[in-house]
């Protein structure tokens, strides 16, 4: 399994996947093309058995290294790399960029340095952009297939022409929504590789409501908040929101996990709307913290847009993780949040960028104890029922089991959703 970084402490989906896959007997080896970015990890990390190598993460200073063992491995396969450093070339000259070329020595550097110590028969990168990349051409020069999954971020801020090529040449495709998965089979424009939708779910016997279910809260109102601090979560519209509400008489406390390169906008904002009394910044925090967070809040809340980037979510695990707690979510219209939160069934939707209905939506179930009573088991069932990520990471195993099997069947799971 090929990774941008591992252990990260906002990809415990990925994490997760790994645990339950050794779990089913799956052997996963891990390279990862960055090394852990904070000083702490989830308790599931503990338990995966699978070991780490990690590939050099710049040109520069690692370049005498990239360069020997690509030249050994260019001697010992001189078509196989003379193959894939011409669709690197053809990729380069598409968008310009050098991370084409340090994809291309860090596949190198896999295969011929690391690979021949690992029985691996598959490759599979998490992520459609660098990762798939460095799987696509460590397929290319070891001719071990190769698959990947594509999320977020990945998708709509990749060249449209480069992830075309990447799905022709995987032997399948997994992702995570519904909008994601016909996205995808749009772009792939009606070539043979399948295309998976799997949802990521999570541990619903950790996020467990059974005693957290707070039907008629009382003021001062609990309001948390867990989200990457980039543009995409649309944190701007949640305290304009916030400051409506404030204005409008409403006693509440916010309290924001997640740290992310926006970090100093959003405190400045919270500065300029005069809401730092009555909101709390706590950056990155472990799994325990937030759970603790999550008993103690009335209120869920996420203002999600598409970047001006085109980067979107595709459906926050932190909306699944509210709603298995208990926890009633406002959320925006946004990508596959739809496909979880159902307007007035599980949750309250309302467009993006509009602190108007977002405060409304909030304040309404903060205060409405019908539809909280309504919502809250509601969205409880749909998690439990949809999203249990046991039942998905078993669909994801099949689809690995039919590929390694040659399953004569394969072609007729193309494009299907799971």
């Amino acid at each position: 399994m090929i990774l941008k970084g591992y252990p990260r402490i906002s990809e415990a989906f990925i994490s997760n996947e790994i645990l339950l896959l050794e779990r089913l007997g799956f052997a996963i080896h891990l390279f990862s093309m960055r090394q852990p970015r904070e000083s702490f990890s989830h308790a599931s990390v503990q338990r995966i058995r699978a070991e780490v190598d990690y590939l050099p993460e710049t040109l520069l200073a690692p370049l005498p290294r990239l360069l020997y063992h690509n030249g050994l491995l260019a001697a010992q396969k001189p078509q196989a790399y003379a193959a894939a450093l011409k669709a690197a070339c053809r990729r380069y000259l598409r968008t310009h960029k050098t991370a084409t070329i340090k994809h291309l020595l860090q596949a190198g550097y896999l295969v011929h340095k690391l690979l021949p110590q690992r029985p691996v028969t598959h490759f599979h990168a998490h992520f459609a952009h660098s990762p798939a990349s460095v799987a696509m051409f460590a397929s290319q020069l070891s001719g071990r297939p190769f698959s990947f999954t594509a999320h977020a971020k990945d998708i709509y801020t990749s060249d449209a022409r480069q992830l075309r090529e990447k799905i022709a040449q995987a032997r399948f495709v997994v992702t995570c929504t519904e909008y994601n998965r016909r996205y995808l089979s749009d772009m792939a424009d009606g070539g043979s590789t399948p295309i998976y939708r799997i949802y990521h779910g999570i541990d619903t016997r950790l996020f467990s409501g059974k005693d957290t279910f707070k039907q008629t809260p009382r003021a001062p109102y609990q309001i948390l908040s867990v989200a990457r601090l980039t543009a995409k979560k649309g944190l701007p519209t949640v305290y304009r929101a916030l400051k409506l509400l404030w204005e409008g008489g409403l006693v509440f406390e916010h309290v924001l996990i997640g740290d992310g390169d926006d970090r100093q906008e959003i405190l400045s904002l919270i500065q300029e709307l005069g809401l730092q009394s009555v909101t709390r910044w706590l950056g990155t925090q472990p799994h325990h913290v937030v759970l603790e967070h999550y008993r103690r809040a009335d209120l869920f809340v996420l203002g999600c847009e598409v970047a001006p980037n085109g980067d979107r979510d595709g459906i926050p695990n932190v909306l699944l993780e509210s709603m298995a707690m208990g926890v009633p979510v406002v959320a925006t219209a946004v990508s596959a949040i739809p496909e979880l939160v159902e307007n007035e069934k599980t949750g309250l939707l309302v467009p993006p960028g509009q602190p108007e209905r977002l405060a409304q939506a909030m304040q309404r179930l903060l205060t409405d104890e019908n539809l909280r009573n309504r919502v809250i088991p509601a969205a409880r069932r749909r998690v439990v029922r949809d999203f249990d990520n046991e039942f998905l990471i078993g669909a994801l195993a099949d689809v690995y089991r039919r590929q390694r099997s040659g399953h004569p069947a394969w072609a007729e799971g193309r494009e299907q959703g799971v």
